[in-house]
């Protein structure tokens, strides 16, 4: 972590600061200051003022300046002349590039603009870099629409069917609370200001829990570890429920006033008690039981079971921290409603460090009409591309119901990496006929297989604004430094791309600055940001919100369900074909007797530390850091194989395979493996990472991916 120097000594010296923001997919979007002198960006700071970054960055951020100055930046457009895969190009100038692209775009819209795939999505999580005018281009153009699944979707669908809103308690408020549960959350890799907070409030006194199936480096550090086996969160949470209420620790007048449904759920819970669970999670029943009474910590009274110590001391409200992972598995979205559903049985959204976080992103209102304007489709309703399929859809043979994609637009994003059963994808982006364009910084796995490498501008390089998902602070990014070579904002390259297309509608000569004014929709209260102390102080707190620590979304009920309640049952979900209840949804392949007789391993693909799912891998400082690939196997499963540390290991199924170096540890529990990703397939030694063995089926909710529900068998190499 940088620490910010001194502004007056830094002004001496002839450097200036410029309040930018990080635009990485992240929960904490925190606020920088990047320090220039003479042109150069010579360092990156946390802002010491922004109320959750507090001058702190993470690791992989303190070093952004050596990913805009690496040596291997893409700086000139480079068009393909070797075989697709080789990564071997030639320079070429922006009018060659631009001409070449739009002459191909206008010929297969001519036959069908469907056949044109926009491939995106977090690279930047900025407003004006990410889907402003690129979303105006491919409206305007007609083509297919990108059903960006591939992080959040079963979550944020299993949070909008309980809950209504895409909100929770704020981050800043944890410090109060007396319990905090990081329930598939490494915060110390995904969510380091969280960490911090979470820090103060064990000094203060608060509990720490952990529910994960590896003891990751938060895991370790917290009084109790609980390691279901991946993708049955959802059973632990039922049997919370049934504890809680076999117990009597409920909130009976908020139940009564503020939830919907209870008199059904109750025989739903009672249907998962602690035994049952615990068979069904690879834990014991206790484990399940003392889940329940740290859930129920604040209207526990008594209890018919022992109790640790720790536990049976902890007082206070409970924050529970999601993350992604967790929902990331057949019932991934049926998880996270579970989950949501717990506060309400015991009233801890009436405190502000109280409830369930998963995600912040409803804070502000985004105005995406005016941003991406779907006006210009002009009625035509294009085809959705589910991007966690693209391997099967990009080798789909044309049918009735299917015409193939003829081109792929690609821009912050790497998908030959990160896209589930990666040799399909691979495939798909190796056919001839496919005319591949990438926006990108680096030759990455995905550049190799471009006819066409436009170079793109790092955040150091560009206006952009932000929202964020983790806390309640809109910030503003200014351009540090001139782009590099030739590099071009993806807005501009989107502006001149839409100009040879013969495109003139006025929003696409709209500036930066003029687009990220619209973003914000101030129709609705979390709208109506105040644009001068935005502009003055480079971030401001959502419109609405109680300050810092005091906002308290649900204490009065008003969630943003058709009820306004807490919809224990959901009759949304019953139209959808999906049980209106919370369920149990058993994972595809993990415990699935199908699989497991040949397949006995469940493989996660947790982030690892010194990256940010694709983006780092190729910092030299990073991966050096991080070290190889690894794989973390429990001794008794390392032992039946005859593995010992060291050794390099073949992880595979019907899917693919890939190697990587065996660390025998009891991090990882008894039956589940772990390989920290995502490394570049090209840095790894045998060229490949763990989304080889990922399948491409989808969430029960949301139609995300199933990364972490995949049955593998692991042997030592020859």
């Amino acid at each position: 972590m940088n620490a910010p120097a001194d502004p007056q000594a830094l002004a001496a010296s002839g450097t200036r600061i410029v309040r930018a923001a990080c635009p990485h997919d992240c929960p904490d979007t925190c606020a920088l200051r990047v320090e220039v002198k003479d042109g150069v960006a010579v360092r990156v700071t946390g802002d010491p003022d922004h109320p959750t970054t507090r001058g702190a960055l993470c690791t992989k951020v303190s070093r952004y300046e050596q990913r805009t100055y690496h040596r291997d930046r893409v700086l000139h457009p480079l068009r393909r002349v070797g075989a697709k895969g080789e990564g071997r190009f030639e320079r070429a100038t922006w009018d060659e590039a631009l001409d070449a692209i739009a002459a191909r775009l206008k010929a297969i819209a001519a036959r069908d603009p469907e056949a044109i795939l926009p491939y995106s999505y977090a690279g930047t999580m900025g407003l004006v870099q990410g889907e402003s005018m690129a979303g105006r281009f491919f409206n305007k153009l007609g083509a297919a629409r990108l059903d960006r699944t591939i992080c959040s979707a079963a979550g944020t669908a299993g949070i909008r069917y309980t809950l209504g809103d895409r909100i929770g308690p704020d981050m800043e408020a944890a410090v109060d609370a007396g319990v905090i549960v990081f329930w598939g959350t490494n915060a110390i890799a995904s969510n380091l200001h969280f960490w911090t907070f979470a820090q103060e409030a064990k000094r203060r006194g608060a509990l720490l829990v952990a529910v994960d199936p590896y003891r990751s480096l938060t895991a370790d550090k917290c009084a109790l570890h609980i390691a279901p086996l991946p993708g049955t969160d959802s059973a632990l949470a039922l049997g919370v429920m049934h504890v809680l209420i076999r117990e009597g620790w409920l909130d009976h007048d908020y139940i009564a006033r503020h939830t919907l449904g209870f008199e059904q759920l109750a025989p739903r819970a009672a249907e998962f008690p602690p035994e049952r669970v615990a068979e069904l999670c690879g834990i014991t029943a206790q484990e399940v039981q003392t889940l329940a009474a740290v859930i129920g910590t604040r209207v526990r009274a008594g209890a018919s079971f022992p109790l640790p110590d720790a536990v049976a001391r902890a007082r206070g409200s409970v924050f529970i921290r999601l993350n992604y992972g967790m929902q990331r598995a057949a019932g991934g979205g049926m998880a996270v409603r579970n989950i949501a559903c717990l506060p309400a049985l015991t009233g801890d959204w009436r405190h502000p460090a109280g409830g369930v976080l998963l995600t912040a992103s409803g804070s502000f209102a985004i105005d995406n009409a005016a941003l991406e304007r779907p006006d210009l489709l002009a009625g035509r309703q294009p085809r959705a591309i589910n991007m966690s399929t693209i391997g099967d859809d990009l080798l789909r043979p044309a049918s009735p119901g299917f015409a193939p994609i003829e081109a792929v637009i690609v821009y912050n994003s790497n998908p030959v990496a990160i896209a589930p059963e990666s040799p399909k994808v691979a495939a798909g982006f190796a056919r001839d006929d496919l005319f591949t364009v990438v926006l990108e910084h680096f030759r990455t796995d995905t550049a190799d297989y471009a006819d066409w490498v436009l170079p793109a501008t790092t955040q150091l390089e560009h206006y952009d604004l932000h929202k964020t998902y983790g806390h309640a602070y809109a910030l503003i990014n200014e351009p540090a430094i001139a782009p590099l070579g030739e590099a071009l904002s993806n807005t501009e390259i989107f502006r001149r791309l839409a100009a040879r297309m013969g495109f003139d509608d006025a929003c696409f000569a709209e500036t930066d600055e003029q687009i990220a004014r619209q973003a914000f929709d101030a129709r609705h209260p979390r709208g109506r940001v105040d644009w001068a102390e935005l502009d003055a102080r480079g971030w401001v707190r959502a419109p609405g919100m109680a300050p810092a620590g005091g906002f308290a979304p649900f204490a009065e009920g008003g969630f943003g369900t058709p009820s306004g309640k807490c919809e224990f049952f959901c009759a949304r979900m019953a139209d959808a074909g999906l049980d209106p209840l919370p369920a149990y949804i058993a994972p595809y392949e993990v415990g699935n007797p199908e699989f497991t007789a040949r397949f006995p391993l469940a493989v996660i693909s947790p982030p690892a530390r010194n990256f940010l799912n694709s983006s780092f891998v190729n910092v030299e400082s990073l991966r050096a850091t991080e070290g190889e690939p690894r794989l973390d196997i429990h001794p008794a499963d390392a032992a039946a194989r005859g593995i010992a540390e060291g050794d390099r290991v073949r992880v595979f199924n019907d899917r693919g395979s890939f190697t990587l170096a065996a660390r025998v540890t009891d991090r990882a529990r008894p039956g589940v493996v772990v390989a920290l990703s995502v490394w570049w397939k090209k840095l790894a030694a045998d060229g490949r990472n763990a989304n080889e063995v990922v399948s491409q089926r989808l969430t029960d909710m949301g139609a995300g991916p199933v990364y972490y529900d995949c049955a593998v068998q692991v042997e030592k190499c020859a």
